[in-house]
């Protein structure tokens, strides 16, 4: 076992304990004090310059290498971990579960506890290091876009120089300790549609004396389904789904309008441009077939999560030095979550991988899915990561020289 994973599982209990105290308070969106603050107080006592944001509670490190060749204009390397939760009421038995109506369904507490496992290591190599790492400690991934906002308040320049290299991982259902990744595309776009259909208003007893926009609705919904389907290429396929549905209050009245929002994940601009145009046709088509106006709104919310192609192929290799072969999987096509990770990738060359997490002592009834109230990770990968991202930046680094 390398040097970093026996450090690493040594730091694994703190680990544990500091992400279960992050799972019991979580918040959402950009505004984290709890959070920020609990970060804060886990980097006290290392060697860092740190910063913290101003339009959100983030939290930037910077760890100067102190290694006898670091060039006088050291290179810097970024390392991210994600620190909000989802809106969602945990539903776990968990002895540390949250009950503030919000949930880490997705596992960012483990990413937050993973980044600072890495600080802690790093720190304890700074002489090997050659260079500089910028530790981001971020809000908002859940739909907030935190990232970029990061990115504006200069986080890709903290350490001075703009920084070479960018490394992610996230926790998701898979088998336990076992990295996947691919160069190139790796996780959807995400996109937000609303649609509202206009019809006239009136009594449920006559539907005949108003223009009902429900059914107009509910005919949507399929049609909206029947086009990803039927009229988009397999090849590069777009995932839908119609979340939400609105409409009147009152049982005995017919609204005078109606509508749904939907997800939409696309894998290039292509099938973008594809969804959004067809989408805004197929609304306005039915609406005027039922004597209804429509109203379109088709956000880009994040772009397409791509790797670099030669990052990501070094990357590959140097998780399987550190973990082993077995541990490793190149993944045979994107999947079609999305990551504002992916504003980090279009500044500079990286890599995100997926660390797989899912408990084998939980039976598969009481287990869910990211995003699901019942989720239930396995914090004991905590080490591997930590031990992960220290050791793609020291090597980054190193390469560097």
């Amino acid at each position: 076992m390398s040097t970093l994973l026996s450090e690493a599982n040594a730091l694994l209990p703190q680990l544990q304990e500091f992400r279960r105290r992050l799972h019991s308070h979580p918040e959402v969106g950009l505004d984290l004090p709890h959070t920020q603050a609990a970060v804060l107080t886990a980097l006290d006592g290392l060697d860092l310059e740190v910063s913290t944001g101003v339009e959100t509670t983030s939290v930037v490190a910077v760890l100067r290498g102190t290694h006898p060749e670091r060039p006088a204009n050291a290179p810097a390397v970024l390392l991210r971990g994600d620190m909000d939760a989802l809106p969602v009421e945990e539903l776990t038995d968990e002895p540390f579960k949250s009950t503030n109506g919000n949930m880490h369904a997705c596992g960012h507490d483990l990413h937050t506890a993973g980044l600072v496992g890495a600080a802690r290591l790093l720190h304890a190599h700074r002489v090997e290091l050659a260079g500089d790492v910028v530790f981001m400690f971020q809000p908002g991934e859940e739909g907030y876009n935190g990232a970029s906002v990061m990115i504006n308040e200069g986080v890709l320049e903290a350490a001075g120089p703009r920084v070479i290299a960018a490394f992610g991982a996230h926790v998701h259902m898979g088998s336990r300790g076992v990295v996947s990744t691919k160069p190139g595309t790796l996780q959807a776009g995400s996109n937000v549609l609303h649609i509202t259909l206009h019809g006239r208003g009136g009594h449920g007893s006559q539907p005949q004396s108003a223009i009902d926009p429900v059914p107009a609705l509910a005919e949507l919904v399929t049609a909206l389904q029947n086009m990803v389907s039927r009229r988009i290429s397999t090849f590069d396929p777009i995932a839908l789904s119609v979340t939400q549905l609105t409409a009147g209050e009152a049982v005995n009245v017919i609204p005078a309008s109606a509508s749904l929002g939907a997800t939409v994940r696309t894998l290039s601009q292509e099938s973008l441009d594809t969804v959004r145009t067809q989408s805004k046709q197929l609304a306005r088509g039915i609406a005027e077939a039922h004597g209804c106006t429509a109203e379109v709104d088709f956000q880009v919310q994040y772009p397409v999560t791509v790797n670099d192609e030669a990052e990501t192929a070094w990357t590959i290799d140097q998780v399987r030095s550190l973990l082993g072969e077995d541990r490793v999987e190149v993944s045979p096509h994107p999947i079609m979550p999305s990551e504002d990770f992916s504003f980090v990738l279009q500044e500079v060359p990286g890599t995100y991988m997926m660390l797989g997490a899912k408990r084998t002592d939980v039976p598969e009834e009481r287990q869910g899915d990211n995003h699901s109230p019942f989720v239930i990770f396995d914090d004991t990968v905590l080490g591997d990561q930590a031990a992960m991202l220290s050791h793609l930046a020291l090597e980054r680094l190193r390469a560097e020289v």
